[in-house]
């Protein structure tokens, strides 16, 4: 195995999310294998995360303070607005002083180093820098469909076609992505996060939520399937674990329900194994997904999972009737029925949750840093 030089390229070092996990995960797991590793954010995030004591490798932020943002222009006054025109100007010269920092960097990297774009803004950078002699490989942490919601995916069209491989988290993503013009994506999954000693018992009336906050990961919409299940299976808790910005809105909802009594707000964790194991159930209700963390630590834990099937991660993780359940996107009533059935039923989530402690185990990460290094290798040819 080459031993190289591999940049991580981020919003932030340390923003709070899945996509900062998963960065930290994959940059130990490098260096264990002899790399040497450098996880470059490009400013200081709104909401950090502990990433916990030292790290085994260099982390950089480019910007001491945010970068502007601009204001959209609209019409032909805006496009000739002097004030504009200035702020416009202002951030094109300070991205091009922060990507000279990433070509520094990337210049003094040995021969076969490998730039890894892990977020779609980050890229507007990497995309001015010199990656001359390296192979530079843009991801997207979600769905296709998702994407195409958003502000990111013309950005993915304008920035990812000259990169070495676009890359994507399943084979049904990339497919949808080359069927769309970009015939550079390929696909890898997530290394599942950790395998515990101690499995879930399965003997609590609680089922779990982990996410932020937010609109994406549709807690409003589990608090509504939450209203039907709940009344059928009293001594049932649901415990959601997160921040966000929508924490107050969400807590108004609840009450509004009535199910102030059912429901328990645990704030953020530092020991999810620890809470997974006081769950016998764990339930996501996205509205959009990558290839989630979450539903690959409950099914490691021996938690059976029910979903939204909302991306085609998710259903890749979970075997829809062997391991766990899938309902169909934004569906509360059948979030709710499918939920109900395995509150009412303890050796069926038994069943479950052991396959799905057996199944997870296919995305080990010495198979996932595996299929990397073989790409690293396809890459320098």
């Amino acid at each position: 195995m080459t031993s190289r030089d591999i940049f991580f390229v981020s919003n932030s070092v340390d923003e709070l999310g899945g996509v900062t996990s998963w960065s930290h995960q994959m940059a130990r797991l490098f260096t264990e294998h002899g790399h040497r590793v450098h996880v470059v954010g490009i400013t200081e995030p709104d909401v950090p995360q502990d990433l916990g004591g030292d790290l085994p490798y260099p982390t950089t932020t480019l910007y001491d303070a945010k970068p502007q943002k601009l204001r959209p222009v609209n019409g032909v006054r805006g496009r000739l607005d002097p004030v504009a025109a200035w702020h416009r100007r202002a951030r094109a010269a300070g991205m091009r002083d922060q990507a000279a920092k990433l070509s520094a960097m990337f210049r003094a990297a040995r021969p076969g180093a490998v730039v890894i774009v892990t977020q779609v803004w980050a890229m507007e950078w990497v995309v001015l820098a010199d990656t001359a002699g390296a192979s530079v490989i843009g991801m997207s942490h979600e769905s296709y469909e998702y994407t195409r919601r958003t502000s990111r995916y013309p950005r993915v069209l304008r920035y990812y076609p000259e990169a070495d491989r676009m890359l994507v988290l399943t084979r049904e993503d990339a497919d949808l992505w080359i069927r769309h013009g970009l015939d550079n994506t390929g696909w890898m999954p997530n290394p599942l996060p950790f395998m515990p000693g101690e499995p879930s018992p399965r003997t609590e009336k609680t089922v779990a939520s982990m996410g932020r906050l937010t609109d994406q990961k549709g807690i409003d919409m589990l608090l509504d399937a939450w209203a039907e299940t709940a009344p059928r299976h009293p001594g049932w808790t649901l415990r959601i674990y997160g921040a966000g910005e929508d924490e107050e809105a969400l807590r108004r909802q609840c009450t509004d329900l009535g199910l102030d009594g059912s429901v328990a707000w645990m704030g953020r964790t530092n020991d999810v194994p620890g809470a997974l194991r006081r769950s016998s159930l764990f339930v996501q209700s996205s509205r959009g997904e990558g290839f989630p963390l979450a539903l690959m630590e409950a099914m490691a834990t021996a938690v059976p999972c029910v979903a939204f099937d909302c991306a085609p991660g998710v259903r890749d993780i979970i075997r829809d009737g062997e391991d766990g359940l899938l309902a169909p996107p934004g569906n509360t009533s059948e979030l709710a029925r499918r939920l109900g059935q395995l509150m009412a039923d303890q050796p069926l989530r038994d069943r479950m949750g052991e396959a799905a402690r057996v199944n997870v185990q296919r995305y080990v990460p010495a198979e996932i840093v595996r299929r990397w290094e073989e790409l690293f290798a396809f890459l320098e040819r």
